[in-house]
């Protein structure tokens, strides 16, 4: 079955524009200012795959200077009626020639890579983006672990598509977000730490540091399995 990006279909881009932290959500950012503290210098960020913009005001909240990058008109026009003060581009798919002479600090990639199945064309995205990158710059990459595709959480169900848990890395997996009003299952890609591990092999970049955030007991969520189960993974990487 051909994929394509869910959020561009106009009714998912309203639904997914609300979302802000919720939730299983929550767990993707809780320890994002840490990490951002302890592995970068410098406040020039690029947020590639901005989406709404929620990720973007995120890293504006950080004190950084934030461009938000994305492919979709839709959710592009999104971001700018949320933060009409913002810097968001639209660009064509894998073009940063805008770029060229700029040298951030940061680059975050924020559930992008969830949507994107090919495998050479993961590698030459991640590629670009690393040109990008000034001597100590950092990428970070925010995905879903395999792991939310098979169970039940806050903010997710996937119980009745039994087939994820047969999937192999690079296929289509299907989950419904909870927090949203549009309940049409999502249509994902799903990657294994294994499947990232080469992929950062061929695109020439070091692995710094690899977080799985899960629950803790004193926040203020009925986590179900997020305690034990961790529905993220946080890649820093840096160029070789």
């Amino acid at each position: 079955m051909p994929f394509s990006n869910v959020y561009d279909d106009a009714q998912r881009a309203e639904a997914y524009a609300t979302l802000e932290f919720p939730g299983t959500y929550y767990l993707a950012y809780r320890d994002l200012p840490a990490i951002i503290d302890k592995h970068v210098a410098g406040r020039e960020a690029l947020d590639f795959g901005c989406g709404a913009g929620r990720s973007t005001r995120f890293l504006k909240k950080l004190g950084f200077n934030a461009i938000g990058l994305d492919i979709s008109t839709r959710m592009i026009q999104l971001a700018i009626d949320a933060d009409p003060e913002g810097s968001y581009r639209l660009v064509d798919d894998g073009d940063f020639s805008a770029f060229d002479q700029t040298r951030f600090d940061l680059i975050l990639s924020a559930f992008a890579f969830d949507n994107i199945p090919d495998v050479a064309r993961r590698c030459e995205l991640l590629r670009r983006l690393s040109r990008l990158l000034n001597d100590d710059g950092r990428i970070i990459l925010l995905g879903s672990t395999p792991d939310i595709y098979t169970h039940e959480w806050v903010s997710f169900t996937t119980k009745d598509f039994p087939e994820n848990r047969r999937a192999k890395g690079g296929s289509q997996v299907r989950i419904v977000m909870k927090d949203v009003t549009d309940a049409r299952p999502v249509v994902d890609v799903v990657w294994f730490h294994e499947d990232y591990m080469k992929l950062f092999a061929a695109a020439e970049l070091g692995l710094i540091a690899h977080h799985t955030p899960l629950g803790r007991k004193n926040e203020p969520y009925h986590w179900l399995v997020e305690t034990s189960i961790a529905p993220w993974v946080i890649y820093v990487l840096a160029g070789k």
